[in-house]
């Protein structure tokens, strides 16, 4: 008989904590994964305490997933006090459990805006400079991962993937692959949480990566816009120049192509009653858009001009 995810959550809860009795409740915000607060009771003198249990949605390894990857990524952010702290991993079911955060979560127009920008990126950056895990996160193998998958699956993009995929090869061109910071990768909005200092949740797309990509990602993902790339890259780098300027936003075409193959890739294998179609025709029209804005063509070689000066 299948089990529900909660009853998962709850089997993890026992596995982990066994002397401990609990209350579990469904927390909102996800669609890969399902999402759990459990309160565990005072037991052998510890106090009781609230805590997170996430347990994975089916196939998710399909996406590119790293279960250990994620713990250690999570590992490796908490010791320096960017993401919660990590509690316990069930190999069962790739469930993790973290200590739940009472804390508030950062609008879109807030982190736009100083000073909370400076505070995302700062975090971002002692993220990247925290640590290793075994996991790499190549943007352009996974688009082109998706692509394979889905194809398999008889899906078809809801969007110009040929096109796509020759911008793609544009950027890969000036901008190869070259892992060298522990990346988060999906710097959604809901992944950002404010208690008087800015947390980081929910790591499993985490992995030694290009800089570049989490910058441009937490870019497209939030509506930042291009007037705040110098303000971004400031932050970052202390200091930037055309050619900087210019790798960033060719990076932002990778991650919004990267968050369209997401959706289509759900299309294949998702259960879940969620138009991924429409998702993924969304950030489908919305790299277009960028190619229109960017002209990617230019950057290009305001790029590679950086490289050879």
């Amino acid at each position: 008989m299948h089990r529900t995810a909660e009853e998962d959550a709850s089997a993890v809860v026992e596995r982990l904590f066994p002397d401990r009795t609990f209350t579990i409740e469904p927390l909102s915000g996800g669609i890969t994964n399902a999402n759990f607060k459990v309160r565990l009771s005072e037991g052998d003198g510890t106090p009781s305490q609230d805590v997170v249990v996430r347990i994975p949605g089916k196939d998710t390894h399909l996406l590119g997933i790293d279960r250990r990857a994620e713990a250690a990524a999570n590992l490796v952010a908490a010791r320096i006090g960017v993401a919660p702290e990590l509690l316990g991993v069930d190999p069962a079911t790739g469930g993790i459990v973290t200590r739940y955060i009472e804390g508030r979560p950062v609008p879109m127009e807030e982190l736009g805006t100083e000073p909370m920008l400076r505070t995302v990126v700062t975090a971002l950056g002692r993220v990247h400079r925290a640590g290793k895990v075994h996991a790499q996160f190549d943007h352009f193998s996974i688009i082109r991962a998706y692509h394979e998958l889905a194809d398999r699956h008889g899906v078809t993009e809801p969007f110009d993937y040929r096109e796509a995929s020759r911008v793609l090869s544009l950027v890969e061109s000036v901008r190869p692959f070259h892992p060298s910071v522990l990346g988060h990768n999906d710097l959604l909005n809901a992944n950002f949480l404010y208690d008087g200092s800015l947390r980081i949740l929910d790591w499993e797309y985490a992995g030694i990566a290009d800089p570049f990509f989490d910058l441009a990602n937490l870019s497209v993902n939030n509506a930042l816009g291009h007037d705040l790339d110098e303000s971004l890259l400031s932050h970052y780098l202390g200091s930037f120049d055309e050619h900087t300027l210019a790798a960033l936003r060719l990076m932002k075409l990778v991650s919004e192509l990267r968050e369209a193959m997401w959706g289509v890739v759900q299309v294949a294998i998702s259960e879940l009653d969620v138009d991924f179609v429409a998702y993924a025709r969304e950030r489908g029209e919305r790299f277009f858009c960028l190619v229109d804005e960017l002209n990617p063509g230019s950057l290009a070689n305001q790029a590679l001009a950086g490289q050879s000066s």
